[in-house]
């Protein structure tokens, strides 16, 4: 089975509130809860076709609401971005958000029955682990005995120390960074917090790396840097990996850093994972693992393998020469696909690229495309819907038939992209383009799709319903096409060579495993429909022990039913696309 992946905004995801104000309370704005993820919600999530779901922000990170009855109060705003805090600024890895509780008290209890909920609905369940950095003030409430926070035993006096959990700026306090463009913390709004002044002396290193102990503006001045043993020089004070180790398997990884004296950093993430591995967690989406030694990962995800040999590990990366690292030594299962495949599909999209790039791209990925997840939005991207991407959320279409169907690789949908969510609020901190990650918000076609708790879409325009019935029927059919797991062979340059009307702002390929043979043409132009005899070469017929004469095509997209005819040489299909069009042909 294929996996597909569906990334929700937990705050957001049950939000029925319209009000939208900018920098708005959660009074004002309202916020999602565990509880809204009913029967209900994650039945319409797997009729849609998912197989994962990863609950992006469920950790307790810094924010500015506080709930002094559970004695948690609220982050000093000025190293809080937005109201509702960054979810990337983890301050107790060992509880979850309060915000998300319908009794903050039994805030922990809310997300392991969400865990059995999703579980019992078929969804295996992800979480996010943000290695590289915390937030600014740290403290774990739930922390289980024995367990000591980041920093706890740190001596500041020293820059580095390799069992530091922090990096320090001895005799430096740390200062808010001055603020540009007329940036004013929670929109100008009196708070007794947002003072221009948050104590903290010495100063550690902000999350991005910033050595300053007044960061811009700009740097991650919400978090500070975790020390994996990286001395400041950039050289390494922990083991490296043997030779060979790259076609080691995980057990052997594990068994070699048994007898490893490692960082105090590495021990206490090591910690954390197993922790949420017994509450039911199915795997973890790194943030910014390229941030954090491949040895590390090494150390960490081959633990994790030993608990649970199915455990699904995405890492968010976008440097190239070192995806093999972070999966042969890492021991990572998948990649983002990002500075790739997704920027050169954004490039199409948006009528700027060829999708000759896409021949590429794939070859050079061609050995690790099964660990390549592919993608058209998240929490970080632009929304497609908005002017600042494509405009039009229809545009995404043939990005996203090719995305889900040319590797084996597993596909992620964000939660509002298959209903054309445009992000076009002003929730405070940021900009529109993106549904903000900062503030408490509703999005607006995701609530049309929930419909009051109906999650049937009976809010949704008419384009709004038939963009989710493409991805229902998209999604549910790559789950369970074994071809989508077998060979693949691009026919998009054979046909530029020798296909009559045949264009770059068209893509074909094939895919077959067993019985099932495919072909996969998509139009990525908004404007012109194209018709051509779209040819199969000669080396494809044989692959495919193609018989002579007539081959009943059957789309797996409409019911549209076309004719592989094979005369001698020649195979060929007749074409005809309607812009934004895409057919996944089946060889019946």
């Amino acid at each position: 089975m294929k996996i597909n992946l569906y990334q929700v905004f937990t705050r957001l995801f049950g939000n029925t509130n319209t009000n939208n104000r900018a920098w708005g309370s959660i009074d004002e704005n309202g916020v999602g809860k565990f509880s809204d993820f009913n029967d209900v919600a994650l039945k319409a999530i797997t009729d849609m076709g998912f197989t994962h779901i990863w609950y992006t922000g469920a950790l307790h990170h810094a924010m500015v609401t506080g709930y002094p009855d559970c004695k948690l109060p609220g982050d000093d705003p000025d190293v809080v971005k937005g109201r509702a805090g960054s979810p990337y600024s983890i301050k107790d890895y060992y509880n979850v958000n309060p915000d998300l509780a319908d009794n903050p008290a039994n805030r922990l209890e809310e997300f392991e029955a969400l865990i059995e909920r999703s579980h019992r609905h078929g969804l295996k369940v992800i979480l996010d682990i943000v290695p590289n950095h915390v937030a600014r003030d740290y403290h774990s409430s739930g922390a289980p005995a024995g367990v000591e926070d980041f920093g706890a035993g740190d001596d500041v006096s020293m820059e580095y120390r390799r069992d530091n959990d922090f990096y320090y700026i001895p005799g430096q306090a740390f200062q808010v960074p001055k603020w540009e463009h007329g940036y004013q913390v929670l929109g100008g709004e009196a708070h007794p917090g947002a003072d221009g002044f948050f104590k903290e002396d010495p100063a550690k290193w902000t999350g991005n790396g910033s050595r300053s102990a007044r960061p811009h503006m700009h740097d991650w001045y919400e978090a500070v840097k975790i020390n994996f043993g990286v001395k400041p020089d950039g050289s390494h004070d922990f083991p490296s990996l043997p030779a060979g180790f790259a076609e080691k398997d995980c057990e052997a990884h594990f068994e070699f850093w048994q007898s490893q004296d490692v960082p105090g950093s590495w021990k206490k993430f090591r910690a954390i994972v197993s922790f949420w591995l017994e509450k039911g967690i199915d795997g973890f989406r790194y943030d910014m693992a390229e941030m954090v030694p491949c040895e590390f990962w090494s150390y960490l995800n081959s633990g994790i393998k030993m608990k649970n040999p199915e455990a699904f590990l995405l890492a968010e990366i976008y440097q190239p020469p070192i995806y093999r690292d972070f999966i042969r030594l890492g021991k990572m299962d998948y990649l983002y696909d990002k500075v790739q495949l997704y920027d050169c599909l954004r490039a199409i999209m948006q009528g700027q690229g060829s999708t000759d790039a896409i021949i590429g791209i794939q070859h050079e990925l061609s050995d690790i495309s099964c660990h390549m997840l592919h993608f058209l939005e998240n929490h970080d991207e632009q929304r497609i819907a908005s002017p600042e991407f494509a405009g039009d959320a229809r545009k995404g279409m043939p990005a996203m038939v090719l995305s889900a169907t040319i590797s084996s690789g597993p596909t992620m949908v964000y939660f509002g992209q298959h209903v054309g969510e445009a992000a076009a609020e002003r929730a405070g901190y940021g900009h529109p383009s993106r549904t903000s990650i900062y503030d408490y918000v509703g999005v607006p076609a995701h609530q049309a799709w929930m419909n009051g708790g109906l999650f049937d879409g009976g809010a949704l325009s008419k384009k709004g319903l038939e963009l989710h019935q493409f991805y229902s029927r998209l999604l549910n059919f790559s789950k369970d096409s074994a071809a989508l797991s077998g060979e693949y062979m691009e026919i998009h340059s054979f046909n530029r060579a020798h296909t009559e009307w045949y264009n770059d702002r068209v893509f074909s390929y094939a895919r077959w495993k067993n019985e099932e043979r495919l072909i996969i043409v998509c139009n990525f132009d908004a404007r012109d429909r194209f018709g051509f005899e779209l040819q199969l070469p000669p080396q494809l017929q044989v692959n495919w022990s193609l018989q002579q004469g007539r081959h009943l095509l059957s789309d797996m997209l409409s019911d549209f039913q076309g004719q592989l005819l094979l005369e001698g040489s020649y195979a060929h299909v007749r074409i005809d696309l309607a812009p934004l069009q895409s057919l996944i042909l089946k060889l019946e």
